[in-house]
């Protein structure tokens, strides 16, 4: 068999990508998280054209403690959580609102979102990614996972795939990914 010129540059140029590929994980559109930190698994939706992860979460205040910022903040998924969680603050994101959320009265064409880092198993990979606080009771998933959390996960998402890493399996004791 001869391969036409066009043909093996064709190839020789995919070859490259195939083998970034290799050392991926295939993800489904939908996946199982634990939340290490909260001793918590919820479904999560994986969403490459968000650029942070999104948790749910309602009454979300900020405060002092030992001199850093602090949130507090209770779960906003379907079952009550009765207690308050507290996390240090890692940073504020300025989210973009989308053309039906923005009021040209109040001429800000983002929100303002407290972050939190969060320990997060998926599959059998356990990373420590950054999530912002937000109320998502409205949608199906308490958790979306964004594309930088994607990154670190070396996450490749498969829109035809539901549930294809399976249950979080991590194991207590392990180290975060970097």
């Amino acid at each position: 068999m001869r391969l036409e010129p066009s043909a093996l540059l064709l190839c020789l140029f995919l070859l490259p990508g195939m083998g970034l590929a290799a050392n991926k994980t295939v993800y489904g559109l939908n996946e199982y998280a634990k939340l290490y930190d909260l001793d918590l698994e919820v479904p999560a939706k994986l969403d490459t054209g968000a650029k942070t992860a999104s948790l749910s979460a309602r009454d979300i205040r900020r405060f002092k403690r030992d001199d850093e910022t602090w949130v507090q903040f209770y779960l906003a998924i379907d079952e009550a959580h009765e207690h308050p969680i507290e996390r240090p603050l890692a940073r504020i994101s300025k989210i973009k609102r989308r053309a039906g959320d923005y009021d040209p009265e109040e001429e800000k064409t983002y929100t303002a979102r407290p972050v939190i880092e969060l320990t997060v198993c998926m599959g059998q990979a356990l990373r420590t990614i950054e999530v912002n606080l937000t109320d998502r009771s409205a949608f199906q998933y308490p958790l979306l996972i964004g594309s930088e959390a994607l990154k670190r996960f070396s996450a490749l998402v498969d829109p035809s795939l539901k549930y294809a890493a399976g249950k979080p399996g991590c194991t207590p004791d392990a180290h975060p990914g970097e």
